[in-house]
């Protein structure tokens, strides 16, 4: 039989195989913190959406555009007003004031969890060391007990 035949040897497919394993093992990781990217960016994002919502709610009560009680702290009595609308009292015809198209999730909420549970919730009158729901949203954070590439918990986000 003559050596001129083309072909590869065991060996050489083996070594093949081997170079194959180790550079998808090197990549693995790469993917998985590409991944964890993606969701911090749409975290950033989305919190930003609500936070500014929140605070453009704000400026319609002391606008004197949305009414509210008395002795209420002018913030959403939920994270659902925002998107579904409240009456502008300053329009003649009882318009609508909407602050989100629709309300964003935290990314790293369990999937079957609406928008507006995926979300950790302050009320005005909670301290920004221990956030405790109340009788309206001061400010949203992500329930997540994960921590974020940059070191700080993504709860203090």
């Amino acid at each position: 039989m003559s050596r001129g035949q083309g072909g590869f040897t065991l060996i050489e497919l083996v070594v093949a195989v081997a170079i194959i394993g180790v550079l998808a093992m090197l990549a693995v990781p790469l993917v998985d913190r590409g991944i964890q990217r993606q969701k911090e960016s749409e975290l950033r994002i989305a919190l930003r959406q609500v936070r500014t919502a929140i605070d453009a709610y704000r400026q319609a009560v002391l606008d004197k555009k949305i009414e509210v009680p008395a002795d209420a702290s002018g913030y959403p009595p939920g994270l659902e007003v925002l998107s579904q609308g409240v009456v502008d009292v300053s329009s003649p015809n009882g318009k609508k004031l909407y602050f989100l198209r629709r309300l964003p999730k935290d990314p790293f909420a369990p999937a079957e969890a609406s928008p507006a549970e995926s979300w950790g919730k302050r009320s005005y009158a909670s301290p920004p060391d221990d956030p405790q729901e109340g009788e309206d949203v001061f400010d949203v954070y992500s329930r997540s007990a994960a921590v974020g590439l940059n070191g700080v918990p993504y709860r203090e986000w």
